[in-house]
């Protein structure tokens, strides 16, 4: 079993033996450390500075002369020999390329949340039958637009 399914596994027994209701992951954190079903791993230094990193980088933010504001570092994804890593740039300074992948990448993550999110709806709406159906719009053009106009941005 991954560490991931060992995860969902105390969540499901957390479900069933303290609450089945939502749960705030801290008190299942204290639950499942009090019932010795998990411990911390050893850390990896390395790997612990690269997440804090990421985590700082893609909270950094700038405003241009126009008034966008915009995030300043960049990450693209890729695997090499068999392990994942993300090579980081500033949107100012990268070269095209880089920014042409990232850009990429992260419709891709839209795309892929909007699939989910569809999925999870359907199957909502399909074991609630007696109820309202929740209704889905995908298409974020005017969501987007809004928030342009809100900000003062010019959408055109």
């Amino acid at each position: 079993m991954t560490y991931h399914q060992q995860m969902q596994e105390i969540f499901k027994r957390y479900q069933a033996e303290v609450a089945a209701e939502p749960a705030d992951l801290r008190e299942v954190a204290a639950w499942a450390i009090s019932e010795k079903l998990w411990h911390p791993r050893p850390a990896d230094i390395h790997a612990r500075f690269a997440e804090d990193m990421a985590t700082a980088l893609r909270e950094e933010y700038r405003t241009d002369k126009t008034g966008r504001r915009y995030r300043a570092k960049h990450a693209v994804r890729g695997e090499r020999d068999g392990r994942q890593y993300s090579l980081w740039d500033d949107i100012d300074t990268a070269p095209r390329s880089h920014m042409e992948k990232a850009f990429a990448q992260r419709r891709r993550q839209i795309v892929n949340d909007g699939h989910q999110l569809r999925l999870d709806v359907d199957h909502f709406n399909s074991v609630h039958p007696d109820e309202k159906q929740i209704q889905l719009i995908l298409d974020l053009t005017d969501d987007v637009a809004e928030m342009l106009v809100a900000e003062g941005i010019d959408a055109a």
